[in-house]
């Protein structure tokens, strides 16, 4: 009886402790573009803020306090940038606007005019759950369309030019 117990005991202190590590390793470079990102959008907006926090989260991908406070997950180095982009303002908008009105989304769109793609994505990724395996795999699928959606002659040419300068 207690035998499944302990095997799941063991398995959740594996999962932990791997999810730990990956974010050990990631933090400083989430922060790091975390900031830039930041800092490009505000060029525009001008807005200020208190601090900025990564963390290990299991469901949200940032979020913003009342006392100008913001959180993202380190996991926004696996998506695709413009979703890591659309998280950002998102974030960032809410340092005016607290609430999802209608002044919130205008100004969300004055960065990000196709928000409302990047929310439909992130659905459809929320659905996955936020796993380092999934978010993986994710990132691999906005690669291989990104490169089925080139024209040939573009990648008739980048492969003849890779072969140049490998001879």
């Amino acid at each position: 009886m207690w035998n499944w117990r302990v095997r799941r005991a063991r398995r959740r202190r594996r999962r932990a402790s791997s999810v730990t590590k990956h974010y050990v390793e990631n933090k400083a470079a989430a922060r790091e573009l975390v900031l830039a990102r930041l800092v490009h959008f505000n060029q525009h907006y001008n807005f200020t803020w208190n601090r900025v926090a990564i963390r290990n989260q299991r469901r949200c991908w940032g979020s913003c306090t009342s006392l100008k406070n913001l959180n993202f997950n380190y996991k926004l180095l696996l998506l695709p940038s413009h979703l890591r982009d659309y998280i950002i303002v998102h974030e960032l908008c809410h340092l005016k606007e607290l609430h999802h009105g209608q002044a919130f989304w205008d100004l969300v769109a004055e960065q990000m005019p196709q928000y409302q793609q990047c929310v439909a994505e992130l659905r459809a990724i929320d659905k996955l759950g936020h796993s380092v395996a999934v978010l993986t795999a994710v990132q691999i699928r906005y690669a291989v369309n990104a490169v089925a959606s080139l024209p040939e002659d573009q990648l008739a040419g980048e492969s003849n030019a890779q072969l140049e300068t490998v001879s």
